[in-house]
């Protein structure tokens, strides 16, 4: 069994050399580390270290799909770690160390969240680059050389995020409405300058620079924006591709949109205007349902206007909440 390390605090920063890498090799002039490290194919050399950091709390079922489709990336098994950064979750280590079953380093984060989660394991990694995905997230075989390879050519890089479902024929309201609007994440990082953390590549020197992820808001649109603002690139790599099971019920939409809502409400309310930018992004949710009906009826998708019709039955329970809860926030109650 692999040594337990513990961590309870937020990642520092430290400095790396500039000019050297890991092989001791001094890249060309003009030339940076990473694209030093590539090989013509787009694959890096087995002496450079990646480390894929995966938080985790209380889901074995989805850590073990996690690990089992991280352990068939097409990129050199023997060129990257997976580091298991667990937010000390209730089935303890034992149950921990066998699920992951040698493929991974496990790291108990005592601070708790998704965000400290993940410094704590940034702070323990051994790589140059870091590829961040979830638990609960299905990387494709190609997701890791992909993601990579896009990096040569940015400072940090969002990937395709794809919903999955049990059975399209049999959707859920739910499953149906996050197959046409969740994780739209080629929108995020090409128009809105931000990606989620759940297929996210950066180098070990950007993350430093930038600094770990907070907590208590959303922690994903507030790293990009802090590196964007730090003169950071970000790119798109369409052919790193994650899947993530899409929400069943109403209930679980609601817990997640409930804690995006308070946490993007605490990015708004600090900024000089921002209470009054978040009364006018609350009002007018009831009306992005209309916006955004003919998106649903023209997808490809969904199959069959009764799937149809339970999307669009979702979207507008989902806008009228989240209008709610928005404005219960601005009121300074807890809107749940």
């Amino acid at each position: 069994m692999q040594r337990l390390q513990q961590h309870i605090r937020p990642s520092p920063v430290l400095e790396a050399p500039a000019a050297i890498g890991h092989n001791g090799a001094v890249p060309a002039v003009g030339q940076s580390r990473l694209e030093h490290s590539l090989t013509v194919e787009g694959h890096r050399s087995a002496a450079i270290s990646v480390s894929v950091i995966v938080p985790h709390y209380q889901d074995l079922n989805g850590l073990a799909l996690c690990l089992s489709a991280l352990e068939q990336q097409t990129y050199p098994r023997e060129a990257f770690e997976i580091i298991v950064a667990d937010n000390a979750s209730p089935v303890g280590t034992q149950a921990l160390e066998t699920v992951i079953a040698g493929r991974a380093r496990l790291e108990v984060v005592r601070d708790r969240g998704a965000g400290p989660a993940r410094n704590g394991g940034a702070t323990v990694a051994r790589g140059e680059m870091l590829a961040f995905t979830d638990s609960d997230c299905r990387p494709e075989p190609d997701w890791l050389a992909a993601g990579l390879k896009r990096l040569a050519g940015c400072d940090f890089v969002g990937g395709e995020m794809r919903v999955l479902v049990e059975d399209r024929e049999q959707m859920t309201a739910a499953e149906a409405f996050e197959t046409v609007f969740a994780f739209d994440n080629a929108n995020y990082v090409q128009n809105k300058g931000f990606t989620v953390t759940a297929n996210l590549f950066t180098s070990r020197r950007v993350f430093e620079a930038v600094g770990g992820f907070r907590t208590g808001v959303s922690e994903d649109l507030d790293w990009s924006h802090r590196a964007r603002d730090a003169g950071f690139r970000i790119g798109y790599a369409p052919d790193a591709v994650v899947g993530h099971p899409a929400r069943r019920s109403w209930a679980d939409l609601k817990t997640k949109w409930g804690r995006l809502n308070a946490e993007t409400y605490q990015l708004y309310r600090d900024r000089p205007g921002g209470r009054l930018r978040w009364l006018a992004r609350s009002l007018i949710l009831p009306l992005s349902a209309l916006a955004h009906t003919p998106r649903v009826l023209a997808t490809r998708r969904l199959r069959g206007i009764r799937t149809r019709l339970s999307a669009l039955g979702m979207l507008y329970r989902q806008r009228l909440w989240r209008c709610g809860d928005a404005l219960g926030l601005l009121a300074g109650r807890a809107g749940r």
